[in-house]
Parts: structure tokens; sequence; C-alpha cells
């Protein structure tokens, strides 16, 4: 049986914030009597909002009541009400995530949003959602090759690398279109490393200058040109690694990138080149997406059109999946129920071998840590072919080599498998160890990266636990 509902997708970015309504046909694919499976079996954009500028009460502070009056002027104009939404997502993203309020913007629209996905993503995750919502991981998984998106936004330039679907990597850049400002033919900002890069190419740019055409199309030239350097299609200059986001760290060589796709605001002006006013939106973003789509660099690689460009990040819906975990469960008491935890999930291939799988959750460790340091995520896998004593024993061992940063957090250390092993698996980590740390382990549920689990209270004298999994529906 098919229904129809609403849902809305929010976010909140450095430089703008915007909202997606989707209209989602869904199905329960189980059976009459077995636990529901809910899948989307068609969705639809019926409403996109204005892009506007995120108001900022200061460098530091959102100014809250103002995203939550924008959120209010655009249900009414797309004609919603928030009890006409079953479901959604809010996701605050780029700089805006590190505003030291980003918590109280999320409470003060909990009436708007209800019991959605909420999520405040750091550079490396916001990555991961934009290259999901230009369809990097699609296009690098039905070509069987390596696919980089990259999000040109505002304030940063965030990179995510797909080999045959799989995370490979992340990275971050300070390179977007409003590091410089224009008004009355003007410049009226320029951010510091940006002055700096320009200064290290002889070009003198400072505040007040007339905003010469020559001149702001050189700087975005030396943009495109390092950001051409980050996805290794240029060799690295001295000055390149001064702009990486929070000292972050390049790309790592290999895989070899053969294929790129654009989102962001800028993707729009990489995609489609225009001769009209570069200053039209007060900042350099017309010319910075000139500049990398003239960028000869870039034609080295396969470039595919974007499921989205400056809508990739916006989620349009967070799809809700009950599930039932049971009889084969280990958790410790008192530490259930839990909400919105992230997953983390290692792809089958990184679970062909142990050293793959620790070395998978190692790498993956730094998508969540949206202010600096660890959050509360759940790692799932499948665990299959790892299902004896001796082989479930050296599993445990691999998680614990693999997630020492969660296991050294104040959170419990939360995993998913899709086989029956939870019991054994959750046992073992005790044991290992030492019952020094709060496990919960749940099993017979599948998940993907990028979703968020609720976990609620046992059951049935605690033999089961009630599972929502929470798949982030993108507009592609």
């Amino acid at each position: 049986m098919q229904e129809v509902i609403r849902s809305v997708g929010i976010d909140i970015g450095t430089s703008t914030t915007q909202l997606v309504f989707s209209r989602l046909v869904i199905e329960n694919q189980a059976g009459s009597y077995a636990v529901p499976r809910i899948s989307i079996v068609d969705k639809e954009v019926v409403y996109r909002s204005k892009i506007y500028f995120t108001p900022l009460l200061s460098a530091t502070e959102i100014d809250a009541e103002a995203v939550k009056q924008i959120v209010r002027d655009e249900y009414k104009a797309a004609g919603m009400h928030p009890s006409d939404l079953k479901t959604g997502a809010v996701i605050i993203t780029g700089e805006t995530a590190r505003k030291h309020n980003a918590n109280q913007v999320l409470e003060a629209m909990s009436d708007l949003a209800g019991d959605f996905v909420v999520a405040t993503a750091g550079p490396d995750l916001e990555s991961v959602l934009s290259a999901r919502g230009a369809g990097a991981d699609k296009f690098s998984e039905e070509h069987r090759t390596v696919v980089a998106n990259t999000d040109v936004g505002g304030g940063t330039s965030n990179i995510a690398v797909f080999q045959k679907g799989t995370l490979r990597g992340t990275s971050c850049l300070d390179i977007g279109g409003r590091l410089i400002k224009v008004a009355d033919g003007k410049i009226t900002y320029i951010f510091g490393k940006i002055k700096s890069l320009a200064a290290a190419h002889g070009v003198s740019i400072s505040v007040g200058d007339p905003a010469d055409l020559s001149t702001l199309t050189r700087v975005c030239e030396i943009m495109a040109d390092h950001l051409a350097q980050a996805l290794h299609l240029k060799p690295m200059t001295p000055e390149h690694a001064q702009l990486y986001t929070n000292d972050g760290k390049p790309l790592a060589e290999e895989p070899a990138i053969k294929g790129i796709t654009f989102s962001g605001g800028v993707a729009d002006y990489i995609y489609h080149p225009t001769a009209d006013n570069p200053f039209r939106y007060g900042d350099i973003g017309v010319l910075l997406g000139r500049a990398i789509n003239g960028n000869p660099a870039f034609s080295s690689v396969e470039r595919y059109a974007a499921a989205e460009t400056i809508n990739a990040t916006v989620v349009g819906a967070g799809t809700h999946t009950t599930e039932v975990s049971g009889s084969t469960i280990s958790y410790a008491e008192g530490k259930l129920p839990i909400k919105n935890i992230p997953i983390l999930k290692v792809s089958e291939e990184d679970e062909t071998t142990l050293e793959t799988f620790s070395a998978s959750i190692i790498n993956q460790m730094p998508l969540y840590r949206p202010e600096g340091k660890p959050e509360q995520i759940a790692i799932a896998f499948t665990g299959r072919n790892r299902t004896s004593f001796a082989e479930v024993q050296a599993l445990a061992a691999a998680i614990i080599e693999g997630a020492k940063e969660a296991i050294d957090s104040k959170f419990p250390l939360i995993l998913v498998v899709e086989t029956d092993i939870g019991k054994v698996l959750g046992n073992a980590l005790n044991v290992l160890l030492q019952h020094q740390k709060d496990v919960i382990c749940i099993d017979g549920i599948r998940t993907l990266s990028g979703d968020y689990i609720d976990i609620g209270e046992p059951l049935v004298n605690g033999h089961v636990v009630p599972v929502v999994i929470k798949t982030l529906i993108f507009n592609s």
C-alpha cells in the first residue's frame, strides 16, 4: 500500500539559507506480518525557496530569530503548514556549523521541524552531503571509476572523492565566491588568505580599491588553479597548503581522480558561464565560476553534469524506516533511548580484510567532528562471513583498533550489524574492553552511509529494541 507524504529540507549555510519542499510516495515493501520496511518509490520537488544570505548577528553568531522568520515566510509561500509535513531535515553547514549558537538555532526551529533529522555538519561531512546531492557517488558506482565532487560555495570549497561508490577522501579549502565582496564599484571585503594568495602572485588588492574586472578575474584564476591542485590535476605550489580550512590536509594522490562534478552556488557559472554583470551578487562568484570553467586542468578528466548544483547540500527529506532489533543484541543498561545518531558505514569492500575494516573506521572518523571534537556515532557494517566464535573475536579486536577515538570519547560505543551476531560481538567487546566502556550492539539492521538512527527503550523484557532509521533523500 502506498502513501503520499510531504517533506522539507532546510540548509543553513555559510553564505546562504534555503528550503526545498518535496512530495514523496512511500510504500511498505514488507509482508503483512513482517516488520515494516518503508521505501520511496517516487519523489518530486514541489517548491524551492528563494536563496537568502544567512543572517548573522556577528562573525560568530547566527541570528536565530531571523533564520526562523525566513523559514516561516517560506512555509507560507509554499502553502505549507508544519502539520502538513511528515518528515524532513535541518542541516547547518559550512562556517555556520561552527558558530557558537548553532544548536540554539536548531532549538528555535523545533516547532517548525518536528521529529526530523537535525544535524550540524563540519567541513568533511558537508563534503559528503554535497557530493551525494550532486550524484558523484552514483556516477562513480555506475561508471566504476573515481569521481570527485567540488562544492564551491560562498566561503569554502568542499571536496569528496568516491571510488566505485565508496568514499575515499574529503578535503576543504578556503576558496569561495564571497571571499571578496563588491558594492558600488568598490571592494568592500577581502578574506585574509585570499589577499595573501593574490600578493604571492604579484596582485595587490585592498578594501576600498575599485572593483577592476581584470584584476579580480586574475585573482579568481589563481583560486581556480588551487582547486585544480587540490584535486591533483596540477602540481602543488608552496603556498597551496595555507588554503585548507582549519589547517586541514590535502587529498591523497591515490586513487587518482578520473571524473568530476561541481555543486554549490558557483557551480551554475561553471556549467553555464555568462557574460552578464559579474558582480550581480555583490561578490566574485560569477568570475570564479568562469575561471574554473576556463582552467584547462579540469579538462583533463571527465566532467559530469551534477544532479544538483546550488541545492546539492539541501536535503529533500529524512524518510523514516522502522525496524526491530532483537534476541541477539547487547546493550548497556540505562543508555537507551538515543536519537539522531549519525551512521559511519564500513563498505562491504572494506570489510574484506580486518586491516581495511579498521582503516575505514579511522579514515571516516574526521567526518564526525563538527566542532573539532568527536560526536556520538554508530558504526555500521554487514558482518557477513564473520560468524564463528574465532572470527567474531578477531572482528571485535579490529573494531577496537579502528574505533579508538570513539572508545576514548564520553559516548557509548554503538555498533549496528546486519547479520545476527550482535550479542556475541557485544560480549566480546565487553571482555576486551574489560567492561570499562558502555557498548550497544544491535543486529538485523541495514543502513547506509549518511543515515541517522534512533534506538528506543528495550521491549519484551529487554529482548528487543525498536529502531528508526532516518535516510537523507537528496533531490537528484
